[in-house]
């Protein structure tokens, strides 16, 4: 052991320090400081290290570093100044070494530049998905603004077309319920009832059907019979109302397995004298808005000449109509008698 590393030793266990505690401290493999204490300078990589390990074990134990070092040079039998410019020239012949070209061939140059090249892709695919990213960015909110400003027109447009829409509902449904078709009884009298229509269009449609069994029918259009026939359960039969006509007289001869509607509008017939089987029932056409617009004494004597000559028609009818019926209707049940 030398003198050196024997006094490094003592200062290292008046300190109370273990091989382990310095290695801790100094970061210095353990297998170096042993020799260091032991003198054994060839197990370091170099004298440089030597010095420098040495060094640091005197500044940890409490020993003046330098004196350590002047100690280790006079072993070693070398001055710090001449391992300072050995180790110098060391590192120039390495860096002359690593700067030397080996290689001038084509490979050897792509090898060498290979990294740069790979990193210079990298850095551009990076700026190019930024770019496309900012650049999808930018359409996308520029779309949606239009898409915005075009969303606020149509909705605009719309609410104004709802507006005008329900405004012009609100005027025709008030109009309609102005002139809304009425069927008022005017009167019965034996078998014979009859309806006015109020507010009658100018095309009426009357519709026989027989939805809870077989009944016979006829119509007379101002007098004059035009269809008859026997309806079986279910059947329909439409009249189409001559424009003009002011008058139509139905003969059923089945009132309870019979309907009638006039214009879509269900005629409730047998809320009189539901017990009645065969009945006439005659419908006079009218527009009671143009009589309650009129005035004065005028008004008044057209409006009971048109109900008089409405009572003699509908006696014509009935008068030129019952026997028919009676007749027809009797036959009609002798025959479903022998059925």
């Amino acid at each position: 052991m030398s003198g050196v590393g024997q006094k490094l030793k003592d200062a290292r266990i008046a300190k109370g320090l273990t091989l382990d505690d310095l290695q801790q401290s100094t970061k210095i493999q353990k297998r170096y400081l042993i020799a260091i204490e032991e003198g054994n300078y060839d197990a370091l990589p170099g004298n440089f290290y030597v010095r420098a390990f040495a060094r640091q074990y005197a500044e940890t134990v409490g020993l003046n570093p330098n004196e350590i070092v002047n100690e280790i040079d006079q072993e070693l039998g070398t001055s710090s100044t001449e391992e300072v410019e050995q180790e110098a020239t060391s590192r120039t012949q390495k860096q002359e070494q690593l700067s030397r070209p080996e290689d001038s061939s084509p490979s050897a140059k792509l090898v060498k530049y290979l990294p740069t090249i790979i990193i210079v892709v990298i850095v551009v695919a990076i700026l190019g998905t930024v770019y496309a990213v900012a650049w999808g960015n930018h359409q996308k909110a520029k779309n949606q603004q239009i898409e915005e400003t075009s969303t606020k027109v149509a909705v605009s447009t719309d609410v104004k077309k709802k507006a005008s829409k329900k405004s012009k509902s609100k005027s025709e449904e008030s109009s309609s319920e102005s002139k809304k078709q009425k069927i008022v009884s005017a009167g019965v009298s034996g078998s014979t009832f009859t309806y006015n229509i109020e507010n009658a269009p100018s095309e009426n449609k009357i519709q026989l059907s027989a939805p809870n069994g077989s009944s016979w029918d006829a119509v007379y259009v101002g007098g004059t019979q035009t269809w008859q026939g026997t309806l079986q359960e279910g059947d329909k039969h439409t009249i189409e109302v001559p424009a003009g006509t002011t008058s139509v007289t139905l003969s059923i001869g089945n009132s309870n397995a019979s309907a009638v509607k006039i214009n879509g509008h269900k005629l409730n017939f047998l809320e009189q004298n539901a017990s009645l089987t065969v009945r006439k029932l005659v419908i006079n056409f009218g527009n009671s808005s143009s009589t309650e617009g009129t005035t004065g004494s005028t008004a008044t004597e057209n409006s009971i000449q048109t109900t008089s000559q409405t009572n003699n028609a509908v006696t014509t009818a009935n008068q030129t109509v019952g026997n028919q019926t009676r007749n027809t209707y009797n036959t009609y049940n002798n025959q479903t008698t022998n059925r």
